[in-house]
């Protein structure tokens, strides 16, 4: 690691001072007061969820409503935000949404060895707050991917720290809760952690199970909801997708045939996501990059994928630019943000059933970004700055080269 003047690390992991703070607290504050304000169900999506648990307790089918779109055991975590009055939700949800945000920046910084009171936390949480649109995006929606913006650093965090079952467990809970995560149990495949893997698989699917005995309809996931997701036959739906196949068609390709490239292209992410982790390497940097590199592959060729689903991996590969050899370092990451830049106007580009273009871009860049890096990368190491940051046990945690164990 480079430590002269041109090389931002040590400013970087250095303790963030009080104006810093206080920025972040009135973008944070801003973003939900904002929310709360304009949006009297406390988010549309939140409240589709909602919409479902009380038609679920009142003896209704939650999913006679095609956009509940979450396995059985969301309708059983909602129940207690179905309790509530939509007054109280107006402000809690919102508030909650940049909680889970926050917290997800937290485990990231831990994850990368860097002090969530450095510069790099209090500033890095208020530029993706004030400069990066998906993040008011998913509060103003209320869209429980934050779940997935939360879970994955918490998971890889564990991971690092040699908890490999805890990990799988967290990453099985997120996916009870939205099955947005279901691509990192690769991860655990890639490296032998049978165990984690299990954990993984099990949690949901024995908490959708036991939820699904409840329900009017137990198959109605499978009947209703998954056609729905494979085919995105949505008007409203398709107008906000970024994924390759709902985009490539609006440009001239065939429907097949984007298809077909859509699930070229996540292969080959896949490949370059299992490259990242065999070429190993000590330090964070490899679960992060692996476990992006397979969320984006996969976000190529969902349906749906929206661009708030881009903070499951954006505040995990930034929080690692004080490596020298982060993903975070290569300017094409940056470049590949610039169309989320909030006020910046993109003439032709700016009707809701064209903004999904600039997401496409936005995710194709990126997956293009890491993969690329996948290929080509040197094995980083952890800045010292940041080292010196995190208590000594944390110092010494490097993440087990040989993947296996």
């Amino acid at each position: 690691m480079r430590t002269g003047k041109s090389d931002i690390s040590g400013w970087l992991v250095r303790p963030a001072g009080g104006a810093a703070w206080a920025a972040l607290a009135a973008v944070l504050a801003a973003l939900a007061a904002s929310t709360a304000r304009a949006r009297p169900d406390g988010g549309m999506d939140n409240a589709i969820v909602v919409r479902a648990a009380r038609a679920w307790l009142a003896g209704g089918d939650p999913y006679d409503d095609p956009h509940f779109l979450y396995f059985p055991s969301a309708v059983l975590a909602a129940v207690p935000q179905a309790l509530l009055p939509d007054a109280a939700l107006r402000a809690l949800v919102p508030c909650a949404v940049t909680v889970l945000l926050t917290a997800g920046w937290g485990c990231a910084l831990q994850l990368h060895r860097v002090p969530g009171t450095s510069r790099l936390g209090v500033l890095g949480l208020t530029a993706l707050a004030a400069g990066f649109a998906p993040f008011g995006h998913l509060i103003h929606l209320g869209n429980w991917t934050v779940t997935a913006a939360a879970a994955l650093p918490l998971c890889l965090l564990l991971a690092d720290r040699g908890r490999w079952v805890a990990a799988g467990a967290v990453l099985g809970a997120a996916v009870a809760l939205k099955p947005l995560l279901a691509p990192v149990a690769l991860l655990f495949l890639l490296a032998g952690r049978w165990r984690a893997l299990a954990a993984a698989v099990l949690v949901p699917a024995l908490a959708s199970g036991a939820a699904a005995l409840l329900m009017p309809d137990p198959a109605g996931f499978f009947t209703r909801t998954l056609p729905f997701l494979l085919h995105g036959d949505d008007g409203f739906v398709r107008s906000w997708e970024a994924s390759l196949p709902a985009v490539l068609p609006r440009l001239g390709v065939p429907g097949p045939l984007a298809q077909v490239i859509a699930l070229l292209a996540a292969g080959a992410g896949v490949l370059c996501a299992r490259r990242r982790w065999r070429r190993a390497g000590p330090g964070p940097l490899r679960l992060a990059e692996t476990g992006a590199g397979l969320m984006l592959s996969a976000f190529l060729v969902s349906r749906p994928s929206y661009d708030h689903y881009l903070l499951v991996v954006v505040p995990l590969l930034l929080a690692g630019v004080p490596y020298e050899d982060g993903v975070a370092r290569r300017p094409w990451f940056w470049l590949a943000l610039v169309p989320q830049l909030p006020g910046v106007t993109w003439p032709g580009l700016e009707a809701p059933r064209q903004r999904a273009l600039k997401d496409a871009f936005t995710l194709g860049a990126l997956a293009a970004t890491v993969a690329l890096h996948s290929v080509r990368g040197r094995a980083g190491r952890v800045p010292e700055g940041a080292r010196a940051g995190l208590p000594r046990r944390a110092r010494t945690v490097e993440v087990d080269s040989s993947g296996t164990g």
